[in-house]
């Protein structure tokens, strides 16, 4: 019976629509920052590498089984967060068929946000993705691996992953600020340079997940 009810998830999964998803996470943290960053990603894609993601995301929680609609949940903010037990168990059920999680920490998730996908993996370490990762080649080519979007406290970005059978499946993008990158010009005032840098990243971070 087991083994039936994984072969039927499966296949839910390999069907979603190209629709993609904010996750509303508890704890307290601010799930809801950088609330233009999403809809100008998928504008960016579907612009420039040919997907047609419907231009609103939806918003998630991560016990719902709404869930296995996305094949892709963008994760974010400066705070705490906690997941259930259920939570736990969906997003492993979630990640384990074939749904991606990209985490951005926003400045400040970071003590938290380990803690949590050690009860989703508890069996598996974070491990750092390398530059020759095909997440970094196309269709734009980050030589360097992860580009750093904003200074904060200096320190180097870096891009950690939970691997399920050599695929990458929860994607934690730290020291960065993607996000940041992808909101609209007048939110940070970054540099056109730097924002393109932004969305051309996360670009390739959906392209992975949708070729």
């Amino acid at each position: 019976m087991k083994k039936i009810f994984y072969i039927v998830f499966l296949v839910s999964i390999s069907s979603f629509s190209q629709e993609i998803a904010l996750l509303k996470y508890g704890g307290g943290g601010d799930w809801y920052a950088n609330p233009t960053s999403l809809p100008n990603l998928i504008k960016y894609c579907n612009a420039n590498i040919n997907t047609k993601i419907k231009s609103k995301p939806g918003t998630v929680e991560p016990s719902s089984p709404d869930l296995l609609s996305y094949p892709f949940v963008h994760m974010t903010g400066h705070g705490n967060v906690v997941f259930s037990d259920s939570d736990v168990i969906n997003l492993r059920n979630y990640l384990s068929a074939g749904g991606f999680l990209h985490i951005d920490d926003n400045y400040g998730m970071d003590q938290y946000i380990r803690k949590e996908i050690k009860k989703i993996f508890p069996g598996t370490d974070l491990v750092e993705i390398p530059s020759n990762h095909a997440i970094f080649q196309k269709p734009y080519l980050f030589s360097s691996g992860l580009p750093k979007i904003h200074e904060h406290d200096g320190k180097r970005p870096q891009a950690f992953g939970i691997f399920v059978e050599n695929k990458l499946v929860l994607l934690y993008t730290y020291e960065c600020d993607l996000g940041d990158g992808w909101e609209d010009p007048e939110v940070h005032n970054d540099p056109i340079e730097v924002r393109e840098k932004a969305l051309k990243m996360g670009a390739n971070i959906i392209n992975y997940i949708f070729n």
